[in-house]
């Protein structure tokens, strides 16, 4: 199991430009798919449909947006602060799904801390988020994700 690095809040500015770490690995299984496409009526036979996406392609693929909805989970196995009283999650710059995700296949988060600058009484942090997908050389996805803390 993967150890989130612990950073203070009046410390995250000594992140920026670092590798922060990486989640441990998650399997993305068919019942995952299945529950994202029922909560989001995404039911694309390329997600859900395992016997005609297998005769067709190979095998049911995982939704884009599913892996980018994995992050505030994922999140939290990388690095956590401490000295915070609340967090939101303020946007994304940009999305890229890069690569397909077969269902049956692992994944994981890296984090990479780009900016952190005061905001609103807090501090915007800006991430690079790439899901990467073990065995592969091309991610499954990289975005940068924006959040803003406030100090306890």
């Amino acid at each position: 199991m993967a150890t989130p690095r612990i950073i203070q809040y009046n410390e995250l500015e000594s992140l920026v430009g670092q590798e922060i770490g990486q989640s441990d690995w998650h399997l993305i299984d068919q019942d995952r798919v299945n529950q994202f496409a029922d909560a989001t009526g995404d039911h694309q036979w390329i997600h859900v449909d395992v016997d005609r996406a297998t005769r067709e392609m190979g095998g049911p693929i995982a939704h884009g947006f599913l892996t980018l909805s994995l992050l505030p989970m994922l999140s939290p196995e990388v690095f956590q602060v401490e000295g915070v009283s609340r967090g939101i999650n303020y946007g994304t710059n940009k999305v890229r799904f890069t690569n397909m995700v077969p269902v049956g296949s692992r994944i994981r988060l890296s984090l990479k801390c780009l900016s952190v600058e005061p905001k609103a009484g807090g501090k915007q942090i800006i991430n690079q988020s790439t899901i990467e997908i073990e065995g592969q050389d091309r991610p499954a996805m990289v975005s940068e994700n924006i959040s803003v803390l406030y100090g306890a």
